[in-house]
């Protein structure tokens, strides 16, 4: 879950800091070529929306000749995928078991959460449904701009109300803020 397409537009999330970028991409068909919109800003990763991309920030821009790319050239775009450390679904996992409750609110601080996959989402989703159902809030608490994007790309960031800090969180100040 790298590219976000829609009508004419689409947003490339980098797979190492999860940043984005939203322009008009090549959509061809099968809707998933995205090379226009990854090489126009810089970014390098495959051609297809399965990812992974990487933002310059986070990688060194690919060596390109001046004749550009071809077809044969696709697999050689980006290198291989980094290796998480860690299985992201682990860190949900541990930060769900360190999960604090509050008056009414679950607090999951997610601080060690730099990205997210489908089963860490749905590990999210399900301690939602609990919480609720013991008439309980599930709260977020400093989730990285990743975990910020791929909720708000899901169209959960109104599910969870969302902390800057513990220290707000526990206290309530400020109240929660917008995913």
């Amino acid at each position: 879950m790298t590219v976000v397409p829609a009508e004419h537009l689409m947003m490339l999330i980098c797979d190492g800091c999860g940043d984005s970028v939203t322009g008009t991409g090549c959509i061809l068909p099968d809707a998933e070529v995205v090379w226009t919109l990854v090489f126009e800003n810089d970014w390098v990763g495959s051609p297809f929306a399965s990812g992974p991309h990487h933002c310059p920030r986070c990688s060194v821009r690919a060596a390109v000749d001046d004749a550009g790319l071809g077809v044969d050239d696709l697999d050689d775009v980006g290198g291989a995928p980094p290796v998480p450390e860690v299985d992201p679904t682990e860190r949900v996992h541990r930060a769900l078991d360190e999960a604090v409750t509050v008056g009414d609110r679950v607090l999951v601080d997610l601080t060690g959460v730099e990205v997210i996959d489908s089963a860490g989402l749905g590990l999210l989703v399900r301690a939602h449904q609990e919480s609720r159902q013991d008439g309980r809030r599930l709260c977020l608490v400093a989730p990285s701009r990743f975990v910020l994007t791929v909720l708000h790309t899901m169209r959960l960031d109104g599910v969870f109300p969302v902390f800057d800090s513990r220290t707000r969180a526990m206290s309530g100040a400020a109240g929660p803020r917008p995913a």
